[in-house]
């Protein structure tokens, strides 16, 4: 992004204060609003459980829907 003056001669103090204002600015657009729920973590996905193919029936099935194999 490239920040342009176009009419006037802005001092190196109001650059770096108008400068201060477009960051804060852009801060603010990015942060999630207060009351907004938080993104969830991937690891409580429960797709990512659901992804893996459930063993065959059999006697020692009961261990492998755990334990990925």
């Amino acid at each position: 992004m490239t920040i342009k003056v176009v009419r006037g001669n802005p001092t190196p103090e109001e650059l770096a204060a108008a400068l201060a204002v477009v960051r804060a600015r852009a801060a603010a657009a990015t942060e999630t609003p207060p009351g907004a729920p938080a993104p969830r973590d991937s690891w409580s996905d429960p797709s990512r459980i659901a992804s893996h193919r459930l063993p065959q029936p059999g006697p020692a099935a009961w261990g492998r829907t755990y334990w990925p194999a």
